[in-house]
């Protein structure tokens, strides 16, 4: 056999194996170690992350490398294998000898090593990389030929090895990639993620206070009627308004107020001046939570005013209203429940007309259809097309309703229960 030993010749059919099963091993742990802890780890000073992060910055030429020693050590065993069973058993037991091997080669070469790879990718990709650097610069001249005919034959299809694919996640990405985190995020950590996540989605007008239930100061009213209201005030801040809250001439501060009621100087006109150091802050409907988060910081604002495309006042929104949709509800029960929701002792809640859909199902855990109507009156409204009588009961997403109260052409309060078990 050429000089050579059996012994010779089987040592370097075991090592031609071996060296196939490493760059089919270590070509999918590259490909599929996470691109994410990869940078983490790189970023942490790790030198196998930062010099795999350099190999995978250009794949073609790291694909170029592994295939072309695994096709060296694939022909390599092919040629070994021809040799011995040549010298051995004869030229008509070729086809048995190839048979063989190409099963050892598909079970140790290609199969185990591929799943253990991408069972393992960290753990293999990473001490891989100080073996695939040197070769890189020994075939340097093969890979580069190699690499320049396939980049041309890409090219010819519209697609460039330069470009390498970006890995950055979307947000519907980053939501399911935070949902997977499981033990290692807690869950209230995890909501708030995609609490910020859904900032992007959800309007102002999704969670405003509606017009009806804004609060604030017509300067044309009584001035016996002016003084209670300041008295009764739950805010800091009220509008003042002339007629109604589409004409607002200013914000009244109530720490400044208190100062000129504490020294008996207050009156109409004072009180007026005092509401127009402070003009309005008006934002359109449709606005994002993203959007106007940054817009609240860049104004240096606290609250706005959310109108229609006419100009019209529809509700307001605060900057306390948008933390609340991250980390969830200030107080220890939530305002639509201490407000406007009552439980009852037979399971149903007497429910506020003007209440938000969004609040209603987020203080009682429902899943009322939040696409349309923002309250919970528009919703009855757009079901029945029409204004209903007190008494009038219908199925809302499975909730059995009853109208219980009208006011002003609109509902006023109504009894709802929760949706049946499927």
């Amino acid at each position: 056999m050429g000089g050579m030993s059996l012994g010779a010749w089987t040592a370097g059919l075991v090592i031609a194996i071996v060296l196939s099963a490493f760059f089919s091993s270590t070509e999918t742990a590259l490909m599929s170690i996470n691109r994410y802890r990869l940078r983490h780890l790189a970023s942490r000073g790790h030198a196998g992350a930062r010099l795999t992060e350099r190999l995978l910055a250009r794949p073609d030429r790291l694909i170029g490398v592994v295939l072309l020693g695994n096709t060296l050590a694939t022909v390599a065993a092919g040629s070994i294998v021809t040799l011995v069973t040549l010298e051995l058993a004869g030229p008509h037991w070729l086809a048995a000898a190839n048979g063989a091997l190409t099963i050892v080669l598909l079970l140790f070469s290609e199969v185990g090593p591929k799943t253990y790879g991408a069972l393992h990718a960290e753990r293999l990709a990473l001490p891989a990389a100080y073996v695939y650097r040197p070769l890189l610069w020994l075939t340097h001249p093969l890979v580069w030929l190699i690499s320049g005919i396939t980049g041309g034959l890409l090219r010819l299809v519209g697609v460039s090895a330069e470009r390498v694919a970006s890995h950055s996640l979307s947000a519907d990405e980053l939501r399911t990639v935070v949902a997977e985190a499981g033990a290692l995020i807690p869950l209230k950590h995890q909501q708030m993620l995609v609490s910020i996540l859904d900032l992007e989605r959800v309007r102002v007008d999704d969670i405003m206070v509606p017009r009806s239930e804004v609060a604030g100061i017509d300067i044309g009213d009584d001035w016996e009627r002016v003084l209670g209201a300041l008295r009764e005030a739950q805010h800091t801040r009220l509008p003042v308004y002339e007629g109604d809250l589409d004409h607002i001439v200013g914000i009244l501060h109530l720490k400044k107020v208190a100062r000129e009621l504490a020294r008996g100087e207050l009156d109409r006109g004072r009180l007026l001046a005092i509401a127009r150091q402070r003009e309005p802050y008006y934002v359109p409907e449709g606005t994002t939570l993203q959007q106007q988060l940054v817009a609240f910081q860049a104004e240096h604002r606290r609250h706005a005013y959310v109108v229609d495309e006419y100009g019209d006042v529809q509700g307001l929104v605060t900057i306390e209203d948008i933390l609340e949709e991250i980390v969830g509800e200030f107080t220890s029960l939530p305002y639509a429940m201490r407000r406007d929701v009552r439980a009852e002792e037979d399971g149903s809640y007497v429910v506020a007309g003007g209440t938000t859909v969004r609040a209603l199902n987020r203080a009682l855990g429902w899943t009322l259809p939040t696409g349309g109507p923002k309250t919970l009156n528009g919703l009855i409204l757009e079901y029945l097309e029409t204004i209903p009588e007190p008494g009038t009961s219908l199925k809302l997403a499975g909730h059995p309703v009853e109208v219980l109260q009208l006011a002003d052409n609109a509902v006023k309060t109504v009894r709802i229960w929760p949706a049946p078990p499927a």
